[in-house]
């Protein structure tokens, strides 16, 4: 799944520094591919190390990029470490691989780190002054790369450091608890993070508008990193969240009105546009893959 969205980059990157002999002087740079997906093309915390410490015997590199994927990317860390190797990636985004003392020192991270997604929680918490109580209501299979609690983990650590505020969890169940989900809302929230694939969301907050509790009591805030919830069939058309063509849109969309929308905003600098052109020919000619647009079909390389 990841190689061929990370793969043009990596060619790009590459033919780029070895056009420039002033970066590299006496040296090429090339890669190699090892894969840490298993059969069925899902991050294996299995594959990785497996396919890292292969990359390290048969090919002595300089350095690895990638894996992604939270728990694929921990032991591969951890052994690049040992072996004094820096690692970047664009994923990676759990809270734990802030730890550069030990573990993941030689660890780097191009892309978000859901540390600063709490430290942006902190900072609205204190330009409105909301000192008393924050819920983080957030999904969690714990059988896949478990994305939502990753998310809400950065809140879950940061939040706390300022005094006096309350932060409190609660997980939605497989089948759907909402309103159980509801109740606790009532009791232990004002503020609100979800964290959540974008039909649960809106499922949740169709309960909270016939609860009322989108009248302005409680503000919602969807954490949404890449827009996933935002992005029509027609770019740039956006998507609206809340529209699903059924008999729900009406209630649903002023329900929403109390949601805030976090996610990541795509650069703007003039060299991005050119950039993701050259990226979206790469991919079409040398890996068959047609790139789409925003920033979920882009996270590999960010």
């Amino acid at each position: 799944w990841a190689w061929p969205r990370v793969g043009p980059a990596v060619r790009l990157a590459a033919a780029a520094v070895n056009a420039r002999p002033d970066l590299l002087p006496g040296f090429t740079l090339r890669w190699v591919f090892g894969s840490s997906e298993d059969r069925h093309g899902v991050c294996s915390e299995m594959a990785a190390p497996l396919a890292a410490v292969d990359l390290q015997l048969a090919h002595h590199p300089a350095a690895f990029l990638g894996p992604g994927c939270v728990y694929t990317a921990a032991p591969v860390a951890r052994f690049t470490t040992h072996w004094r190797l820096p690692l970047v990636t664009a994923g990676a985004e759990a809270h734990g691989f802030d730890d550069k003392q030990e573990q993941f020192g030689l660890t780097t991270r191009a892309g978000p780190s859901h540390r600063k997604l709490g430290e942006l929680g902190v900072q609205l918490h204190r330009r409105f002054n909301w000192t008393r109580r924050a819920l983080l209501v957030y999904w969690d299979d714990k059988v896949d790369d478990r994305p939502y609690f990753f998310a809400a983990e950065g809140l879950y650590v940061q939040l706390p450091t300022l005094r006096n505020l309350t932060v409190m969890d609660v997980v939605f169940r497989g089948g759907g608890n909402f309103s159980f989900i509801i109740q606790e809302i009532k009791q232990k929230g004002r503020i609100v993070y979800v964290c959540c694939a974008p039909e649960t969301l809106r499922e949740l907050m169709l309960q909270a508008g016939r609860e009322g509790l989108t009248r302005g009591d409680f503000a919602f805030f969807y954490i949404d990193i890449f827009g996933a919830s935002l992005q029509g069939t027609h770019f740039p058309e956006p998507q609206r969240p809340w529209r699903r063509g059924d008999r729900h849109d009406a209630s649903a969309r002023q329900a929403f009105e109390a949601v805030t929308i976090i996610t990541y905003k795509e650069p703007e600098n003039p060299e991005y546009q050119p950039f993701l052109a050259r990226l979206k020919e790469e991919a079409l000619t040398h890996f068959n893959f047609s790139m789409k647009d925003g920033l979920v079909g882009h996270r590999a390389w960010s």
